[in-house]
């Protein structure tokens, strides 16, 4: 790597311009009377149709991050690490065809923005509640400063980054820092709705090019499959294999827990919900959990770039002189195509770290604001100043990743994230299962997610990774008790949490303690667009509470 390349940082900052002027446009797209609220600033009114809510929802699940670090992982350890991402977006669909429906229509029947509020709304529990909204929250901020690295790696492929000081260093990022955080904040989540349409344009385009013209450059798919067989094979330096072309028998474990755990885990990070919930129907998710595996295909030929790049014999070396494989798949783009097509795929690797990002910051905001801010420290607060609050905590959000990426090395941000899919899948028992039944007893659920996140962060702590020279939270992958096979330690603490809810609730229902108010009935959960009750529910927010 060497210089700047300035025909691919041009077409880069071109595309970049782009879909920034369509961010602060989207405050005219579909404008509301006021965006005053988070209805219409956080949630875009619940007005998306089915292919905005797919480009939006495909555009929040598929960051730039996936498109960095599945083919980095493939070109560094093999299919076990990176490959286990397509069967689990695959079995993903299914599981949120069954119970999303259920959770857009309990939350447009009572106007719940965040999974915390439908756990307090059906478990009448400040406490759990609070509990899911932290984790989510927590969960949240280093998946968004991944978003800023995948536009890190991007710039320094292009040659920017290298700077003596950290004006010449970082100000690119800054500078896209503050196009996000401006456009977000007057826009809310109806500018990643539009900037979703260009970003995942660009990855369809690219990929498809990629891996239809990329393999025969390097001697077809017979040279990439045999040049990674042959890497993996080789020994590193602790005298092991590099990774693995195919699962041994035993890493089967790791890969199924791994691909079965991140399923459960992704619909309930709070941007995902958010998404789900701008649809303006249950039909809406409905149709997007069918269609929604066409980006499982994608994702799939996405991988085996990782690949392709060992047969090219790609070097991601930045500019600090260190291997890196996160800049794997920019640098094979650089080296492989015309560099006008690099600038195109750089662009669409760094668009596609601004829709996450935005959908991630609005989400965070929307579950501090509403279920920390106006459940604890300002109960009568109007959905002005929810709006006004969300919108700046946005912005401290935003900012916090920033600090997190520049102030930290890169693999903290990804060992932080890969502890935030450990912690957010301790949310399910209390969000899903909550959808379908009441019997588990709300401080039995309380026990239970307090006690996966101690036994998975705990966990989690004690992983080491010699080759990256790692002490703590090296990975997520450790011995499960009992079976004695290495599995994803989210799975484990996800069992040990049931099993706590579960006996906890026998006892406490023993004990006859009191079990909090359901404000849900079991019409609320088939209920739609339209539907006549929802009015009911909706209007008084907006008039003066009646007299007791």
């Amino acid at each position: 790597m060497s210089g700047v390349n300035g025909v691919a940082l041009a077409v880069l900052i071109a595309l970049f311009a782009l879909v920034t002027g369509m961010g602060f446009w989207a405050t005219r797209w579909r404008r509301p009377t006021s965006m005053e609220s988070l209805d219409e600033w956080g949630l875009g009114g619940r007005s998306f149709g089915t292919w905005i809510t797919w480009f939006l929802l495909g555009g929040d699940l598929y960051t730039a991050y996936t498109f960095v670090a599945v083919p980095a992982a493939m070109f560094a350890l093999g299919s076990v690490a990176g490959f286990f991402a397509v069967p689990y977006t695959i079995v993903l669909y299914p599981i949120i065809f069954v119970f999303m429906a259920r959770l857009w229509s309990v939350s447009h029947r009572h106007g719940y923005v965040t999974t915390a509020d439908f756990v307090r709304g059906r478990f009448g529990s400040r406490g759990l509640s609070l509990a899911v909204a932290v984790t989510g929250f927590l969960a949240t901020m280093p998946y968004i400063a991944l978003q800023l690295v995948g536009i890190q790696a991007v710039l320094e492929v292009a040659g920017l980054g290298g700077g003596g000081n950290i004006i010449a260093k970082d100000l690119p990022l800054f500078i896209a820092f503050a196009l996000l955080a401006a456009y977000t904040y007057s826009s809310g989540l109806r500018a990643p709705a539009v900037i979703a349409f260009v970003k995942d344009t660009l990855i369809y385009l690219v990929i498809i090019v990629a891996i239809l013209y990329l393999p025969a450059k390097v001697g077809g798919w017979d040279a990439v499959f045999t040049a990674a067989e042959e890497k993996m094979a080789t020994p590193a330096a602790d005298g092991k294999p590099t990774g693995a072309f195919i699962p041994a028998a035993s890493q089967h474990w790791a890969y199924a827990t791994l691909a079965l755990g991140s399923a459960l885990a992704l619909f309930m990070y709070p941007h995902s919900i958010t998404a789900s919930l701008s649809a303006k129907s249950r039909n809406t998710i409905r149709r997007n959990a069918s269609i929604l595996p066409a980006y499982s295909f994608v994702l799939g030929l996405l991988a085996l770039l990782g690949w392709v790049a060992i047969a090219a014999g790609t070097q991601p070396i930045g500019l600090d002189g260190k291997p890196n494989a996160q800049l794997v798949v920019p640098q094979l783009f650089e080296d492989m195509f015309p560099d006008w097509f690099a600038g195109v795929a750089f662009a669409a690797i760094a668009i596609g770290a601004l829709v996450p990002a935005a959908i991630m910051s609005i989400a965070a905001a929307n579950t501090f604001t509403r279920n920390i801010y106006k459940e604890w420290l300002k109960p009568d607060a109007t959905p002005q100043q929810e709006a006004k609050v969300s919108k700046l905590v946005s912005l401290v959000v935003k900012a916090f990743a920033l600090v997190f990426v520049l102030a930290l090395d890169k693999q903290n941000a990804i060992n932080f994230q890969l502890l935030g899919g450990i912690w957010i899948l301790q949310t399910f028992p209390a969000v899903v299962l909550g959808l379908y039944t009441r019997w588990l007893h709300r401080w039995a659920l309380t026990v239970g997610w307090a006690v996966g996140m101690v036994y998975g962060t705990w966990q989690a702590y004690g992983v080491a990774n010699p080759r990256s020279g790692v002490e703590h939270f090296g990975g997520s992958l450790d011995l499960i008790p009992v079976i004695g096979e290495l599995g994803y330690i989210a799975m484990t603490a996800f069992v040990l949490n049931l099993v706590v809810a579960v006996g906890g609730t026998f006892a406490l229902r023993a004990l006859k303690a009191p079990e909090g108010v359901d404000e849900t009935i079991r019409g609320d959960y088939f209920a739609d667009e339209g539907d006549p009750r929802v009015q009911k529910v909706l209007e008084p927010i907006h008039q003066e509470a009646p007299s007791p």
